[in-house]
């Protein structure tokens, strides 16, 4: 089994590094009544031993590829001592969200519980993305709770001499060079088309900022929101519409950019959606491959069939028509870091955008962390080391995710809109609101102090 990284993998642990801003993932559990810490304990267990327990590993050679070894095991599971009342749990997911993690130098991730007042408690894992995606991550968790262990044993940290390292690293690059060569030529026809000003299915190289950033530069916060909502009258809403769970799903995050200000001069919104490569033996951490359709958000809310027309035909296209932005990923690894960085706007997408992930059916080892069924369970997005200048350069962002747990469904939320309050409140409103829209019943915050809105 090859250790050597996937290209996407090192292009977005890479644009992690040369911005200082990390992709987290942050699972979250709930449960009304006490948790059996001893069952916490030995999922603990099985998550240092199974598929998150890895590192990735800098090739001595500048330009090439990384390698995945094994973690360091260094992450403890971290017990509150004192139980805090639910209406603070929010707060405390956010101090979690600011644990130290480091996908290079571990520790990888990182689980928490918190005992609650009234004798419930809620469950924290924060990873980061550069280890895996959402499907990966579920994947992950239902292999923790049954007890299963990681097939793979990877190399130890530093275990090649360097010459020896240097050696295979060379080796890899030369198989690398006619995909080398395809992202060269591919790159030459993107900037012919660019200065030619001709249009192709082809995003730009460079996306177009929402405002020029003044002012001095500071750390933010990205305001997150989420909601529980029927997973049987959220696939009866979809049905009536004409769509799909997947549809009402890019549904809801077409209005949200809209709400948001996202849209283009016609008023259409572009969706980014991921789409699961994974396979049974794929050690990949994120395997998926990004189709981007446009979208029509003021028609979502009485008929879905042009954004299902529109998914299915993006998908299909994908097949046909490979994005020729990713056959440009082989070159990640020779570009200076310096231009990276001025490059990060490609990965944000535009200002007219929005990212709808549908992890569907986690599971049902995913949400019994302690060998029982949580009462609720949702992934969240973090951003630490965002910057509002970083936030200008790329026009903001917004990101939806949704998943269902039995009969219960999330929809979380992270955004930034440049020049806009950006706080949790308004874009919960938001999220709220289009949930009206669609004519469904959603519940903001934890089960036990859940307010419903229409």
């Amino acid at each position: 089994m090859s250790n050597v990284l996937g290209l996407f993998d090192q292009a977005f642990f890479t644009g992690e590094r040369v911005t200082g801003a990390t992709g987290l993932l942050q699972c979250v559990w709930v449960y009304d009544r006490a948790i059996d810490l001893d069952g916490l304990r030995r999922f603990h267990h099985h998550l240092q031993q199974g598929r998150l327990s890895r590192r990735i590993e800098r090739s001595p050679l500048p330009f090439a590829r990384y390698r995945w070894v094994a973690g360091g095991g260094q992450t403890d599971l971290e017990i509150v001592e004192t139980p805090r009342p639910r209406e603070e749990f929010d707060a405390w997911l956010r101090e979690q969200a600011s644990t130290p993690l480091d996908a290079e130098h571990g520790p990888e991730w990182h689980l928490a519980v918190l005992p609650f007042t009234d004798g419930g408690a809620g469950v924290s894992l924060l990873i980061s993305h550069c280890l895996t995606d959402g499907v990966g991550l579920c994947a992950a968790l239902a292999d923790a709770a049954h007890g299963r262990h990681d097939p793979i044993n990877w190399p130890a940290a530093g275990s090649r001499p360097r010459w020896r390292a240097i050696r295979e690293d060379a080796r890899q690059t030369a198989r690398d060079m006619p995909a080398i060569g395809r992202a060269v030529a591919a790159a030459a026809r993107m900037a012919r088309r660019s200065v030619s000003g001709r249009s192709g299915s082809t995003a730009p190289l460079t996306s177009t900022p929402a405002s020029a950033f003044v002012g001095v530069d500071e750390p933010i916060t990205m305001p997150t929101a989420m909601t529980f909502v029927d997973a049987d009258a959220w696939d009866a809403r979809a049905r009536s519409l004409g769509g799909t769970s997947n549809s009402l799903l890019t549904g809801v995050a077409a209005r949200l950019a809209e709400r948001a200000g996202r849209v283009a001069a016609d008023g259409s919104v572009t969706v980014g959606m991921p789409v699961n490569e994974r396979t049974a033996d794929d050690t990949r951490a994120n395997a998926v491959a990004n189709v981007d359709f446009t979208v029509d958000p003021a028609v979502a809310t009485t008929d879905l069939r042009q954004i299902r027309s529109a998914t299915k035909q993006a998908i299909i296209g994908r097949e046909e028509n490979p994005d020729e932005r990713w056959v440009l990923l082989p070159l990640v690894p020779l570009i200076p870091q310096r231009l990276l960085k001025r490059m990060a706007g490609v990965a944000a997408g535009s200002a007219t955008g929005v990212v709808a992930s549908n992890i569907s059916e986690v599971p049902q080892g995913v949400y019994r962390p302690d060998g029982t069924e949580a009462d609720s369970f949702v992934v969240k997005s973090n951003c630490p080391g965002m910057t509002k200048s970083l936030m200008h350069r790329t026009g903001g962002m917004m990101a939806v995710c949704s998943g269902r747990m039995g009969r219960q469904l999330f929809v979380s939320v992270v955004a930034y809109q440049p020049g806009a309050s950006n706080s949790d409140a308004d874009l919960q409103r938001n999220l709220a609101g289009v949930l009206s829209d669609f004519s469904l019943t959603g519940s903001v915050g934890w089960p036990s102090t859940m307010r419903k809105t229409a």
